[in-house]
């Protein structure tokens, strides 16, 4: 059971901890994979912080619904409206748009030979040869599951395992999710509310607030050892 981290920018502002502390919290705690989840920041404020996150993370980075900056990322993570949508959007199968989403067809970026070019952006290369992109989605119950069995997929989002401030967590699934599981034909990564120290048997367990809140508490012993310091 891997960890994957989610980056909720507005928990971050909560908890008054930078991009460069939360990344190296998700570091020490061996995290495989960091998800940037930002509801309210403008397109450009959230590339900003994609470049910022890039600095200081090496690994797997997720973009959460922003398909306008999937070219920063390895892959999106996109929840059940989003994915309807985006069919209704394109008037595509959500077969084809998982499809186009892993191509990176649904992008308005330059194609040339099986090669995405990129321009002009800082600290990424120019282009990336046939490059697949990881797409994951949220589902909530046994249904959801068995229709993203019939989907090209990377893994899927199954949650929430406990209630969570950050999003509408009116679906509680808790142990339940043990059994659910079982229905995946995809990697399954538990969702909501999941904390550091969860025993939980799914590829992944995606936290958040347990992170920021262990950042927090690490950054004021810091400060609290710093001034100790000074005061001898």
């Amino acid at each position: 059971m891997a960890l994957y981290a989610l980056l909720d920018f507005d928990t971050l502002k909560k908890y008054d901890i930078s991009i460069k502390d939360f990344c190296k919290t998700a570091k020490g705690l061996k995290a495989k994979i960091i998800q940037y989840r930002d509801k309210n920041s403008s397109l450009e404020e959230k590339k900003q912080r994609l470049l910022e996150i890039r600095k200081y993370w090496k690994k797997t980075l997720i973009i959460n619904d922003t398909i306008e900056l999937l070219p920063y990322c390895d892959g999106i993570h996109i929840g059940q409206e989003d994915l309807e949508n985006l069919s209704q959007k394109y008037n595509l199968s959500k077969y084809e748009i998982i499809e186009k989403l892993r191509t990176g067809e649904l992008l308005e970026w330059k194609m040339d030979n099986g090669k995405r070019i990129i321009k002009n952006e800082k600290n990424f290369p120019s282009s990336v040869v046939n490059y697949k992109f990881i797409v994951g989605l949220s589902t909530h119950n046994k249904e959801e599951i068995l229709e993203a069995n019939k989907l090209p997929l990377s893994y899927i989002g199954l949650g929430a395992y406990r209630p969570t401030s950050t999003k509408d967590t009116s679906n509680i699934l808790g142990q339940k999710v043990i059994e659910l599981i079982k229905y995946s034909y995809h990697p399954v990564a538990v969702i909501g509310g999941v904390k550091i120290y969860d025993k939980i048997p799914s590829k992944f367990k995606v936290v958040g607030s347990d992170i920021c809140r262990l950042t927090s508490s690490r950054s004021k012993k810091r400060k609290i050892s710093k001034r100790k310091l000074k005061s001898l």
